[in-house]
């Protein structure tokens, strides 16, 4: 397996312990790019896709783990867009 598999089935467990480097890694996956321009600069970072809707995080400090909540948004969200 792997890394692109273990990110997917570690995120869709939705673990306390899943850390921004880490869903940053798998949207990379997915074809995804980080985009640290203008409104989105900062704590908030923006994750764009030519084909599939932008994905916004808020990058948290000064801890590394999302919260649940970011967690459970980025499933939903990636289910949708049948990715995972």
């Amino acid at each position: 397996m792997g890394q692109k598999e273990k990110l997917i089935k570690k995120l869709k467990s939705k673990p306390k312990d899943m850390t921004f480097e880490e869903a940053e890694t798998l949207l990379k996956y997915l074809s995804y790019t980080r985009s640290d321009k203008g409104r989105t600069s900062g704590s908030r970072v923006m994750f764009t896709s030519e084909e599939r809707a932008p994905i916004l995080l808020h990058k948290p400090h000064p801890r590394k783990e999302l919260l649940a909540y970011q967690v459970k948004q980025l499933v939903e969200i990636l289910e949708q867009e049948e990715l995972i």
